[in-house]
This record gives structure tokens, C-alpha cells and sequence, in this order.
């Protein structure tokens, strides 16, 4: 079993309701057109397409499978498709070691927000 990266700022001890982005195994599909052509192995953009709505599928149904019985609160806040394959998630910190059971999941960061300042340009 391949081993996921796990951003250590988050907490996962925490009972309070955090966000977190997913990243999944599945290649955005233009990333993986380039990747299988790369490698001899022609993919069509339509079937990348389609393998990143299935990957997205298979996410909500583990989802489902894992929480949903035990009434665990989550929810998918956004979609991402095009230059990263993900989600961001909220869900009780405490609750992603139960994530971790689904295979699409390549990595879990803490959901920052990043400011730049503009450069000082002096005339």
C-alpha cells in the first residue's frame, strides 16, 4: 500500500470541524495525456476526462461507505479538475485516519491561504 502524505499542520486530533484538501492518485486529465504520450501510451483527452470523473465518484461513494453509517458529518466544499485533482473537504479532524481508507487519496493538505506581496518597483 503506497503511503499518503499527510500535511503535519493539520490536527487530526481535534474534534472541531476542519477543511483540508484532498488530493487524489488520478492525474488531471491534460497532466495525464501528456504523461501517457510521454510513455508510449496514447490516452485521449476524453478518456482522461472520464477517468477524473470516476475518480471523483469513487471519492463520494467512499465517502458514503465510510461515513455515512456512522453519521459522520462531512462535506465536499469544492471540486477541482483542471490543474489539480482534488477536493476540499470538511469533516472532524479526528476523523482522517478513517479517510485514509480510500485508495483514490495521493495526499491531504491543510487548507491555507497564501498572500504575495507585489514586488516594489521603484521608477
Amino acid at each position: 500500500m503506497a503511503t499518503i502524505y499527510i500535511d503535519p499542520m493539520i490536527n487530526m486530533k481535534t474534534n472541531n470541524i476542519i477543511t483540508i484538501i484532498i488530493h487524489f492518485k488520478t492525474q488531471p486529465a491534460h497532466a495525464a495525456v501528456a504523461i501517457a504520450n510521454s510513455s508510449g501510451f496514447p490516452l485521449s483527452l476524453q478518456q482522461a476526462e472520464q477517468d477524473v470523473a470516476a475518480s471523483h465518484l469513487r471519492f463520494q461513494n467512499d465517502l458514503q461507505r465510510l461515513f455515512g453509517p456512522e453519521g459522520i458529518p462531512f462535506r465536499i466544499n469544492h471540486t477541482y479538475k483542471t490543474v489539480f485533482n482534488g477536493v476540499s473537504l470538511s469533516l472532524p479532524g479526528n476523523k482522517i485516519p478513517i479517510l485514509l481508507q480510500s485508495p483514490e487519496i495521493s495526499a491531504i493538505y491543510a487548507n491555507k491561504e497564501f498572500k504575495l506581496d507585489p514586488p516594489f518597483v521603484q521608477f
